[in-house]
């Protein structure tokens, strides 16, 4: 087909292929001209988002590292807060902890030194305990022997009689007339007489008749305690009572309240029997009571003694009471005297100022009857 044939016919124009293609060709170049430039301003709009982004970016990195150096910076700060906090806190606990150990310490101290006394105390204690049970062996010891028993018994009477009684009025183991020692003679006042204390009370009986098992023992023992306390009350009665120098009862000394008490309550006959022979029973208790009897006697005697000396001296003190009677006289004269003295000089200084206000306020003209009380009191 010949290219300027009619292919194309529009009203009065006729379009040939060449002019088609021609046409075509300039609408192709127009659409890839249209398209480059819009391509074109697609990469600058493209291009300026970029550089807004990246400016934005900038933006936002600048604002980032800001915020990460405060934050570095508030870190930091915190970090050399809590430092110190802790530091400080350390230290606080640190002197609490050094307080408390410190206390804890003394306490422990004190406790240790507590304890180390009770332990002191303790072991004082069980010495002492140690220490009694030995004198406890001794004390059955010497109950189990009769010369130490005797010797037992002579100390707890002579304690009682030296607590109690002045030195003159005793003598320990005194030697009688007859030859014989008593264990004690006690001088009585006003009299020549000496009273008679025996120290030597048989136990062997007392004992037997603690240790019984049956009736028959106990009978045996009963008796053979009658007839060893009878036994002695005789031989006191028969070697120590003199007529005419010791008094006419003597003193047995028992050194065992229980073993008083239970004569007094099992052996009644044998209580009677002593008091016939003139012989009594004493425990420690009613001999530290007669003892105590004797030393108000032998008061009573000093006092008689002295009352001679006492009247003189009481005779003295009237007179001197006399004497102060009268220089109490004497003071009250002069006190008495002494207040008119007084009286007459009150009387002058009222005097004396009354003029010096006249002479103050010029009147120097005489009152009459300040003139005649004047002469009166001369």
């Amino acid at each position: 087909m010949p290219l300027d044939t009619t292919i194309l016919q529009l009203g009065q124009y006729a379009f040939s292929l060449v002019d088609l293609l021609i046409a075509g060709a300039m609408a192709l170049t127009a659409f890839l001209l249209i398209a480059w430039v819009f391509a074109w301003q697609a990469r600058r709009l493209h291009r300026s988002d970029d550089l807004r982004r990246a400016a934005e970016t900038e933006f936002r990195l600048a604002e980032l590292t800001g915020s990460l150096r405060h934050f570095t910076e508030q870190s930091q700060g915190a970090q050399a807060y809590l430092a110190r906090a802790i530091d400080e806190r350390l230290e606080q606990v640190g002197h609490r902890l050094g307080l408390g150990l410190s206390e804890q310490t003394e306490r422990t101290s004190r406790s240790l030194s507590s304890l180390n006394e009770r332990l002191a105390v303790i072991d004082s204690a069980q010495k002492n305990l140690t220490e009694l049970s030995g004198e406890m062996v001794t004390l059955k010891d010497i109950l189990s022997n009769k010369q130490s028993r005797g010797a037992y018994g002579q100390g707890r009477m002579e304690a009682i009689v030296r607590d109690g009684l002045p030195a003159n009025a005793f003598s320990f183991q005194p030697t009688l007339s007859n030859g014989l020692r008593p264990d004690c003679l006690i001088r009585l006042p006003d009299s020549s007489l000496k009273l008679v204390i025996d120290a030597k009370f048989p136990l062997e009986a007392f004992n037997a008749l603690k240790l019984a098992r049956n009736d028959g023992d106990r009978r045996v023992a009963e008796t053979r305690l009658r007839t060893d306390v009878l036994k002695h009350v005789r031989d006191i009665s028969e070697k120590y009572l003199i007529a005419g120098e010791t008094h006419e009862t003597a003193v047995l000394f028992v050194p065992s309240e229980s073993v008083y008490a239970d004569i007094h309550e099992r052996f009644e006959d044998v209580i009677q029997k002593a008091h016939r022979s003139r012989v009594i029973f004493a425990s420690p208790n009613v001999l530290m009571l007669l003892i105590q009897t004797m030393q108000a006697v032998f008061k009573d005697q000093r006092l008689r003694d002295q009352a001679g000396l006492i009247k003189v001296e009481v005779s003295r003190l009237l007179e001197d009471v006399g004497r102060l009677k009268e220089r109490i006289g004497d003071l009250q004269k002069h006190f008495g005297a002494a207040s008119s003295d007084l009286d007459k000089l009150n009387i002058s200084a009222d005097k004396v100022a009354r003029r010096g206000l006249r002479i103050e306020s010029l009147d120097l003209s005489e009152i009459p009857e300040e003139a005649e009380a004047q002469r009166l009191a001369g």
